[in-house]
């Protein structure tokens, strides 16, 4: 019996890493994506492995949709199928809205929105007639103003809304599509943020859940919504962020 597979894009660190290696524990075989990290994606390849499951690296900027095509082509002739799609991958120029220029809208929109919309339209093409999972992850920049944020924030407002589109339109192949909005979690994409401090003891001192959102608590969620328990949850966005947005 051939393994199911699934990819997460965006995947030699970080969360998309972290949910990598959950799912290879979990018996999947994988496929990392990357797009500059090729020795961490490396690594993470070779973490899969020694977890027993297989591992196949590709680099490809998921903003371009030649390289999306090509990722997929690449996917199939390597393993011939797709159970899970982990939309990670995300980029974004931390900027106030007035200082924004139109390259910086349109690198942000294309990693962080169209992709979602580009690589669902390939990877229902691979999976089963049992169906899939589609799961993406956003932030609550998509619902809330933080500070330099335009850009990012609309992309995932754009990617919960696409979310809901195709938990409709692919609910007939029985693909299940949600994602998941964390908090302010203390990983490599925070370094870019001019405030990340601010934001860090804003989660510290302020989550009603008493600490801060740590990337296991989105893994746990992603887990949960690509297992059949939760295959009547469909174009939802779970905010996984301890209470903090309730405060705002």
């Amino acid at each position: 019996m051939t393994n199911k597979v699934a990819l997460v894009t965006g995947s030699s660190r970080g969360v998309g890493k972290a949910i990598a290696l959950a799912l290879a524990a979990k018996g999947y075989d994988i496929v990392i994506n990357y797009a500059r990290s090729k020795q961490a994606a490396l690594d993470t390849a070779a973490e899969i492995e020694q977890l027993g499951q297989k591992a196949m690296v590709v680099r490809a900027n998921v903003g371009d949709v030649e390289k999306i095509k090509k990722m997929f082509e690449e996917i199939k002739e390597h393993f011939g199928r797709l159970d899970i799609f982990i939309n990670n991958a995300a980029s974004g120029v931390l900027r106030p809205a007035m200082e924004l220029e139109e390259s910086h809208w349109n690198w942000t929109m294309n990693i962080n929105s169209k992709a979602l919309l580009f690589c669902a339209q390939e990877a229902t093409k691979l999976m089963p007639e049992e169906g899939g999972k589609i799961v993406s992850i956003s932030s609550l920049g998509s619902i809330r103003y933080l500070d330099n944020y335009t850009t990012v924030g609309v992309s995932k407002a754009a990617l919960e809304a696409l979310t809901r589109y195709l938990a409709v339109e692919l609910s007939p192949k029985n693909i299940v599509v949600n994602a998941v909005s964390g908090g302010a979690v203390d990983t490599d994409a925070l370094k870019h943020f001019p405030n990340r401090e601010e934001l860090l003891e804003d989660a510290r001192s302020k989550t009603p859940a008493g600490r801060m959102v740590e990337i296991d608590d989105l893994v746990k969620t992603v887990l949960f919504l690509v297992s059949e328990d939760s295959s009547m949850i469909r174009g939802q966005t779970i905010i996984v962020d301890g209470g903090r947005s309730l405060l705002v």
